[in-house]
């Protein structure tokens, strides 16, 4: 018995984002479009849109979603009402459009509906209506339900979530994130294999997201030397569709480890979270392989995963596809742990805080101090 949740429509593939100002006007004439730091990278956006007689106010998300840039924004769009949000941009840029989607009908302090920091309140009002339009592929954002958001105060990346927040309309074209800088791309890219391994690996794993992972864990693997390497666009097609898989996934199976740990160490560091998560990746795989028992069906899925990375990575038999593929993220300039700005004295404190994390739910092991520790200390 499991139960799955996406988005409305799915449009996908090149040239789909072409389409955006007609979705829109389906919701009405008052938009309101996030985009990241560079306003000029949405003017053809902006033009369409005004084009199709829509009324446009643009909001930028400079940097990973925080409370204080929400509460802000809230403020400046005081007395605007818009009928549809659009968002175009990275994972950032879309969970910064979700909270707005949520909030801007809701009356209560910002803080409130969080988790961890807030009460978790439910949302009084459905939240505005919206179409996503990732650049990046590697959050999976456009169909997930929650927003990430940083709360500086308290040092931790907490969600806003509802179910009613996944986007109306998930538009996936890869002709608005082909050339993306290659660091980008590799922390982007790794999100997205994580994204799809993780909730293949979760003890809420089900046959929908099974479906789903079975098919793209391979397919991510595969094309992520060229997509990094030679920003090849057949890859890019691919890694989008991964991504999108990814987040479908991880929205009805959940995660593990690697993002338990994520959102802490990206609340103390500031560091991009793809970047974290591919740290991270082979040091949870490892502590797997340390704790998965022979004939359980973790050990069986562990095995499948690591022979996908084997074929794409391990350059002979007798290599480790996990320090094979942390020796080529390395290599292509994947920071460690403590080059983000973690310090060895911060791990204690880290492992405590994931433990407790949501995503900690999914992880198909528990995991004492020792483990986390361990793990941290793998990711260096």
């Amino acid at each position: 018995m499991f139960s799955f949740s996406g988005p409305q429509t799915i449009h996908f593939g090149r040239g789909q984002s072409q389409q955006t100002p007609a979705l829109a006007a389906a919701f009405g004439k008052a938009i309101l479009l996030v985009h990241g730091a560079s306003a000029a990278r949405a003017q053809w956006l902006i033009d369409a849109c005004n084009d199709a007689d829509l009324m446009t106010k643009a909001v930028s998300c400079l940097r990973e979603p925080s409370l204080p840039d929400i509460e802000l924004a809230l403020d400046q769009l005081k007395g605007f009402q818009p009928d549809v949000v659009i968002a175009l941009g990275g994972g950032s840029v879309i969970d910064f459009a979700k909270a707005l989607t949520a909030l801007i009908p809701c009356s209560g302090a910002p803080r409130d509906y969080l988790e961890v920091v807030g009460d978790g309140r439910q949302l009084e009002h459905p939240p505005v209506p919206m179409i996503a339009l990732p650049t990046t592929a590697g959050t999976g954002a456009e169909v997930t339900k929650n927003a990430v958001i940083s709360v500086p105060d308290r040092g931790l990346k907490v969600s806003l979530r509802d179910p009613r927040m996944v986007p109306n309309i998930a538009i996936i074209d890869a002709n608005l994130m082909q050339g993306a800088p290659r660091h980008v791309t590799l922390a982007s890219s790794l999100d997205a294999v994580t994204q799809v391994i993780e909730p293949y690996l979760s003890v809420k794993a089900n046959p929908m997201t099974d479906a789903l992972c079975r098919a793209a864990i391979p397919t991510g693997l595969g094309v992520l030397r060229n997509l990094v390497e030679t920003d090849a666009p057949d890859a890019w097609d691919s890694m989008a569709w991964v991504s999108t898989c990814g987040g479908l996934a991880l929205a009805n199976a959940g995660l593990g480890a690697v993002h338990g740990f994520a959102g802490v160490i990206g609340g103390k560091t500031n560091a991009p979270h793809g970047e974290i998560c591919g740290a991270l990746l082979p040091a949870v795989l490892q502590s797997h392989q340390r704790k998965a028992k022979k004939e359980t069906d973790v050990h069986t899925r562990l095995q499948w995963v690591l022979q996908q990375i084997a074929v794409h990575f391990a350059k002979d038999k007798n290599a480790d596809p996990v320090l094979e593929l942390r020796r080529w993220s390395q290599d292509l300039g994947l920071r460690g742990l403590q080059d983000m700005g973690l310090a060895l004295t911060d791990f204690p404190e880290v492992a405590q805080a994931a433990a407790t994390a949501s995503s900690m739910k999914g992880n198909p092991f528990q995991l004492s101090q020792r483990d986390l520790l361990q793990i941290l200390n793998a990711a260096i």
